[in-house]
């Protein structure tokens, strides 16, 4: 007899694969959320820190604090993740602003209980050219074809959130079944299967 007992661990229930994906495009910034409390407080964040407009990144702080009010008024309460781009940033787009682009688009497109949703605030907003969603390409059953149709429209077809801009950065994929986020890039980083399609 041994005095080893272990705490029993189930296994975690196996996700399945061929499930509804979102793809989207992933954008080439910096990552950037939004706090919103119940009350109406707002605070930025970047991807490792809290963001106030004399400790910022790439402006977005002060950006948040201007804009406080509409941003409220457009994504309500939470915790609201995206990427902040365009003029200065990475890519840049060929822009000569910068934008904020969710990464929830379900919840962007979603009406609440009042029966309106983000997108439909944001275009009653003077935010409505700053504030969106990233690029839906593709919602549906997940296959591998459809991925290697997403990478190459974006390698033919350029950007879907600028317009003939041609170096775009890739993907995001969605699983609805795991609750992850996938990405895949047209940079040496993803070489794969996909490439075969180009």
């Amino acid at each position: 007899m041994t005095d080893f007992a272990p705490e029993f661990t189930a296994w975690p229930k196996t996700a399945r694969l061929f499930r509804d994906v979102t793809i989207t495009e992933k954008l080439d910034g910096t990552n950037a959320g939004i706090h919103i409390s119940e009350d109406g407080q707002v605070v930025a964040q970047s991807r490792k820190r809290l963001l106030t407009p004399e400790a910022d990144n790439y402006g977005f702080a002060r950006w948040v604090a201007d804009n406080a009010a509409e941003l409220t008024y457009i994504l309500g309460p939470g915790l609201h993740f995206g990427e902040w781009w365009g003029a200065g940033i990475q890519r840049r787009y060929g822009l000569t602003e910068r934008r904020f682009s969710l990464f929830n688009v379900d919840r962007w497109f979603k009406a609440d209980p009042g029966g309106t949703s983000m997108c439909a605030r944001a275009e009653q907003s003077s935010l409505d050219d700053v504030v969106d969603a990233v690029p839906v390409m593709y919602r549906g059953p997940f296959s591998e074809s459809v991925i290697v149709r997403a990478m190459t429209n974006l390698r033919e077809e350029g950007s879907f959130a600028v317009s003939g801009f041609m170096n775009p950065e890739g993907i995001c994929v969605y699983h609805s079944q795991s609750r992850d986020v996938y990405k895949v890039t047209l940079d040496n980083n993803d070489r794969g299967k996909w490439e075969a399609a180009a």
